[in-house]
This record gives structure tokens, sequence and C-alpha cells, in this order.
């Protein structure tokens, strides 16, 4: 009997060593003034998070229980967006899984509590805003930088590898950007050991990190996944309106939309498509705020949903 219960003792302790631990973690949106706003908290270097406990009713529950205790943010739209298991990626003994969701809100002014940090995702990803074309740091910074970097392996096939995954994901060589490629740009700069977080390890001999705001454990990787999921979704379904007042401009919606897309559209042409998918309806009211004559305003038409399930905003990108 005695022997069994060690046995029994042991075997608590290594399940107890071997345990999995489960976060929670936020990646909370926002638009105001024509630029993408995220929810952090810290030195406005982490996402919202916290563990999943007990007494959570529900994984969404308990998300939305930390975020309000911690940024007294109440969300609205959810959905889980993915979750994160790589043995080593918090840098900890401990095997933490970390369950992520996206969370669109209407805050009036993300600056005006002093309770919630908010900061512009470009901060983050410097290279992912081209509404006023190709940004400096992805000729001047990155490429060489890059270009660097592959021609460091020793293997030809190696070398023309990475040359071509630069390629592709920068829009270098003549190839077209592709906005939603947020997740495999971020991830080739890791690999190629060009952001801060992967060279955490202390190396002297690692390169000099590319600008942008770098965040804690893998928080960057995972505002990555939710830029690439939001930019794709609001193509093919309204979630963009989840962002927009209750009555909004149709010169609104469009800044909302190059926010987050980082790209310029084709006003007439956004207009035109907007009207004909029937997403938005007139109020019969006008604003002057604009600064020029009475803009119409807008509501959006939540029947749409019902009628049309797959509808979204079909963007008409402005090419550079």
């Amino acid at each position: 009997m005695e022997h069994q219960a060690k046995l029994t003792r042991k075997g608590r302790a290594a399940g107890r060593a071997n345990a999995v631990k489960a976060d929670l973690i936020a990646v909370v949106v926002a638009v105001k003034s024509s630029d993408p706003y995220v929810l952090t908290i810290g030195q406005a270097n982490a996402l919202p998070s916290g563990p999943f406990e007990q007494d959570h009713r529900s994984l969404q529950s308990g998300l939305r229980g930390w975020v309000e205790q911690q940024t007294g943010q109440p969300l609205g739209y959810i959905e889980q967006l993915y979750t994160f298991a790589d043995r080593d990626r918090v840098g900890a003994e401990e095997r933490v899984i970390s369950i992520s969701y996206l969370a669109l809100t209407r805050d009036e002014d993300p600056a005006a509590s002093a309770k919630r940090c908010w900061a512009s995702w470009y901060d983050y990803f410097p290279w992912e805003d081209h509404r006023s074309g190709t940004p400096a740091v992805v000729l001047e910074k990155l490429r060489p930088r890059l270009r660097e970097w592959a021609d460091t392996a020793d293997d030809t096939a190696v070398r023309l590898d990475r040359r071509r995954r630069a390629a592709v994901t920068f829009g270098f060589d003549d190839r077209a950007w592709n906005e939603e490629l947020v997740l495999q740009r971020y991830e080739l700069l890791y690999e190629a050991a060009l952001v801060e977080e992967a060279t955490r390890s202390g190396d002297s001999a690692a390169p000099t990190p590319v600008p942008g705001t770098s965040m804690v454990a893998d928080h960057r990787r995972i505002l990555a996944t939710a830029i690439a999921r939001l930019r794709s979704k609001i193509k093919y379904r309204p979630v963009v309106f989840e962002l927009m007042p209750p009555l909004f401009t149709l010169l609104q919606l469009q800044r909302t939309v190059e926010a987050l897309s980082g790209r310029l559209i084709n006003k007439p042409n956004f207009r035109r498509l907007i009207e004909q998918q029937d997403l938005v309806e007139k109020t019969g009211e006008a604003t002057a705020e604009t600064g020029g004559r009475p803009a119409q305003l807008y509501r959006f038409r939540h029947a749409i949903i019902d009628e049309r399930p797959g509808a979204g905003t079909k963007l008409p990108l402005a090419r550079a």
C-alpha cells in the first residue's frame, strides 16, 4: 500500500510538471482618425490576456472578463482567431497554449481613457501601410537586408528560395503587393533574425532589427495573424461595419477600409460597388463635418446578412 501511495504521489507530481497552461489572448481593433488601432497593456507591448480558469463559463466569457478587467474595454463582435501551441513560443519551461480571439469595437475615442492603451498597428508593422505608396522602410531597409540574408546561404538552392520568398511576400522584382500576407512577411523577417523577437537570446552577433515596435513573447506574431484575417475577411463578410458608428458617410467607410487594408481604394468604383451590393442605405440626413458641402449619412443594412450571407465589400483596390 505504501509503495502504491508513493507511485500515486509521483504520478501526480509528474502530471503537474507536464501540465499545459491555457491562456486567452485578445486582439481588439478600433479605427480612429483613419488609422487602425490595437488595444494593448503594459508598455503598449502586450495584448490583453489571462489564463482560462475553472470558474469561467466559457472561453469567450473568460476572455471578455480579462479584457474588461485589464483595460475597461467591453467587447462587442468577437471571433476565435487561432490557437498557438509551439513548444518554445513563450521562452518558458512550461507548455503554454494560447487561444486567441479577434474583437472589433466602435470605441468613440481610443485615446480618451487612461486605462486603455491604444496604438496604431502600423507602429508594429510599418512596412504594411501602403496608402501613400511603397513605404521607404521596404525599399531602403527591408529589400537590402533580405537580399543580404539570402546571399549568406552557402547552398545555391537555398539562396534562390530565400530571394523568391522575399520577392513574393514583399512585392520585390515587380511582383504585386498582396496585403493579406502579413503573417508570412513577419515570419520571414523572424527567420532572417531581422525583428527583435528573434534576437532575444542575447547573441551579440545578431543583426540590428529593422524598424517596428516589438512585443512580448509572440504577441506580434498573433497581431500579424489577426491583421491578415481581418484584411481577408472584409472582402467577403461585412465585418467592417462593426467598426463604424451607427451613421456614417461613404467617405468615412472608404477611409476605414483603406486603413485596415493599408491600400488606397478607387473612390468612384468603391461607391458604386457598395451601393450595388445594397450594403448601406441612406438615412435622409447629412453632415457638414466633412468640411465641404453636406455629405449624405448612411447606415448599414443588417438585413443583408440574412439575404446574402457571403456579402462583403469587394474592395476595388488601387494598384501602385
